[in-house]
């Protein structure tokens, strides 16, 4: 019998290049829920605690903000990712 794991893709985030390049993922699915659960999956893999503290949220909000199941202002968006180092940029969509 084969013993499996489940996957965690915030093991995998280990530098500002690797979660920019995840969330830039996300961000061209354009589906919300799909881009806060995975700030929120960034923001923990670099420890919720941490980020919340430097976003100045708790950490209880963080998590629901986070959760892809409610609305999450943009507010909390821009300051969870300054948190993590990261910046919001835009570009063309492709014709």
């Amino acid at each position: 019998m084969s013993k499996t794991t489940r996957y965690d893709s915030a093991e995998y985030l280990d530098s500002p290049e690797a979660v920019a390049e995840y969330l830039t993922a996300a961000l061209e699915t354009a589906d919300a829920s799909f881009i806060a659960r995975a700030i929120g999956t960034a923001a923990r893999a670099h420890g919720m605690s941490e980020i919340a503290r430097e976003a100045g949220l708790s950490r209880e909000n963080l998590y629901r903000s986070l959760n892809g199941e409610t609305k999450t202002e943009l507010e909390t968006v821009i300051r969870v990712l300054g948190a993590l180092g990261i910046r919001l940029t835009a570009t063309p969509k492709a014709a």
